[in-house]
């Protein structure tokens, strides 16, 4: 632009100096890998035994696969991977959680099903010289919901979490499923002469499955319907006039303590074949208090 004055900087080279780069010293250790000292892989009396070593927040794309509506989906996940040490073994191998994970996912073996996710745990045994592997991953679960009257639909999400724990020749398997519903005071509906405050409540529940479960059962769903079908009202991401008469109204028509809700979601997991130990819990974010309401419980049905 005219009239404008050019200013003129020091060189690239001078400008990185000028701000602290230094020339390359000299070189004196080797390049090659054979050459080079491997720390990590020394043996010794290194105190303790470590149960559980590896990496954390791995951000991956997944492949969801599901009975709910997307049937299909891809989500950004965080995966933990981890293995046990032995007190004679100074460190692991933490590129090898990384590698295995990227030749999961090029084979295109990286999806949400326990089977894979155990596939996925016993390659890391053998490449990590471990009997014991935790492969965690986490990730958002779309699906579509309808509004009520209209039947408008939108996409929620819920929070959802699969673990696999290899032990020897054992596995232990975990699902955790987090979603939000709605609950209207019963109390405040008993005592008011009209209305009644509500809240959104967080549902969370933690699942270890048995020996009967098989990926043809899809327990993101039964999850999701033990937490929905227990609360006051759904959440809906449209709603027009008509369809937010009828929430309201619904909510109205089933209020919820958080005691109701852990103990309602309770007795629906208990009845579900593939599930031997789970936990629930309840969260309601208090719309007259500044504190949450929650409720907790643990129920194990071999005991």
């Amino acid at each position: 632009m005219e009239g404008v004055k050019k200013v003129k900087f020091p060189s690239k080279a001078e400008r990185l100096v000028l701000f602290g780069s230094k020339p390359p010293g000299p070189r004196n250790k080797p390049v090659e890998k054979e050459e080079m000292k491997d720390l990590q892989n020394q043996s010794g009396k290194y105190l303790f035994p470590i149960q559980a070593v590896g990496v954390s927040n791995v951000k991956y794309p997944i492949g969801i696969s599901s009975s709910l509506d997307p049937a299909k989906q891809q989500a950004l996940a965080t995966f933990s991977l981890t293995a046990s040490l032995s007190s004679s073994m100074k460190g692991t191998n933490m590129s090898r959680f990384i590698e295995q994970l990227e030749e999961t996912r090029v084979a295109g073996e990286l999806t949400a099903d326990f089977e894979s996710l155990t596939e996925l745990s016993r390659k890391l045994a053998w490449r990590l010289n471990q009997q014991e592997v935790c492969v965690r991953v986490e990730f958002p679960l779309l699906f579509a919901r309808k509004g009520p009257s209209t039947h408008l639909e939108g996409l929620n999400h819920a929070q959802a979490t699969m673990e696999v724990n290899k032990v020897e020749s054992s596995t232990r398997k975990k699902a955790i499923l987090t979603c939000a519903v709605t609950t209207l005071c019963p109390c405040s509906k008993e005592i008011s002469e009209y209305s009644a405050h509500n809240q959104r409540g967080y549902i969370t529940m933690e699942i270890e499955l048995n020996e009967r479960y098989t990926e043809g059962w899809d327990w993101k769903a039964d999850l999701l319907e033990a937490a929905e079908s227990n609360a006051s009202a759904l959440i809906h991401p449209v709603l027009k006039r008509p369809d937010e008469k009828m929430v309201t109204e619904n909510a109205y028509e089933n209020p919820r303590f958080v005691e109701d809700m852990v103990r309602l979601v309770a007795a629906d997991l208990y009845e579900i074949d593939y599930i031997d130990r789970f936990r629930v819990e309840c969260r309601n974010e208090e719309s007259i208090h500044l504190h949450d309401a929650y409720a907790e419980l643990t129920v194990s049905k071999n005991t």
